[in-house]
């Protein structure tokens, strides 16, 4: 069995963002509540032998709320993968904490430790280059303003990582050719090193009808997809095929990859996501309590 990423579930279901589309609250919680769960070190170890013998080569932290809301979990989770030496070592966050030095909460010895620990990619959540349309969806209609996005992705390379920009795309906001390109652009003008664009996308049955129906009436159209990889073999140069079916391009030095959220690949024997729940469980589906492996 073939395994392309390894996930860490990190922290609990606690937020700081307003995402309307959120998909931890759509997917079934598999033991994450509100409250920082113990976890399972013995079968932690285990699920990291099972990525590495795969051929895993990635591993990413990230979670059902905010991982950074526990800097120290973080921190104890990297330093237990360095024991499997994976290549690549990655977190998903909003980035919200990390850009507000004000807080403290993410110091910059956190900073410095992760770096040490051997992590190399910081993938920050966004949904348009804008940074009100971002306030828009990650502050909600609240006053408090959206981060300094330039200045946090110069923070992450001051410390010696590499910036992801995880794009959701979405109806109103990232939802054509022509704001692929803006995107794109943006992402060069700042260094940032990988582009990803992903319609939003929601689970065949949802645990909040209130957050499905959002999402439902923001989705860009089903066509969009294929139309943008279109452009980009058009003006850009395909670089790279991923084992899931999309294409990394260079797009005048851009890296950028539009793909999609799929986990469940039922005629593959390559598994696209290990996911390791603090509880111990190891799963290959964030929306199927079933897809477990222990």
């Amino acid at each position: 069995m073939k395994v392309r990423t390894f996930s860490i579930v990190a922290g609990s279901m606690v937020c700081n963002a307003r995402c309307p589309f959120c998909v931890a609250h759509m997917t079934p919680k598999n033991g994450i509540d509100k409250t920082v769960p113990s976890v399972n070190w013995r079968n932690f170890k285990k699920a990291c032998q099972l990525a590495r013998d795969g051929g895993c080569s990635t591993a990413m932290i990230t979670s059902k709320g905010e991982p950074t809301i526990f800097p120290d979990q973080v921190t104890q989770f990297l330093k237990a993968l360095t024991a499997y030496d994976f290549p690549v070592v990655e977190l998903q966050t909003n980035g919200i904490l990390i850009a507000d030095g004000k807080t403290n909460r993410i110091s910059d010895q956190h900073l410095k430790d992760w770096y040490e620990a051997g992590l190399t990619t910081v993938a920050v959540s966004i949904c348009h280059y804008d940074s009100e349309k971002n306030k828009q969806i990650y502050m909600g209609a609240g006053s408090k303003p959206y981060i300094d996005l330039p200045a946090l992705i110069a923070k992450l390379h001051k410390y010696g990582f590499s910036v992801r920009l995880a794009v959701v795309m979405l109806k109103g906001f990232i939802d054509s050719i022509e704001e692929v390109e803006k995107m794109a652009a943006f992402a060069r003008e700042h260094g940032v090193e990988q582009l990803t664009l992903r319609p939003v996308s929601k689970p065949d049955k949802s645990e909040n009808e209130a957050i499905f129906k959002w999402t439902s009436e923001h989705h860009v159209e089903p066509t969009l997809e294929g139309e943008v990889n279109e452009h980009l073999r058009k003006v850009g140069k395909p670089i790279l095929d991923l084992a899931h079916g999309a294409t990394v391009y260079d797009l005048d030095g851009q890296n950028v990859c539009i793909t999609n959220c799929l986990t469940v690949q039922p005629e593959s024997d390559e598994l696209r996501q290990l996911i390791f729940f603090p509880d111990g469980h190891v799963r290959y589906a964030w929306q199927y309590s079933g897809a477990i492996i222990f």
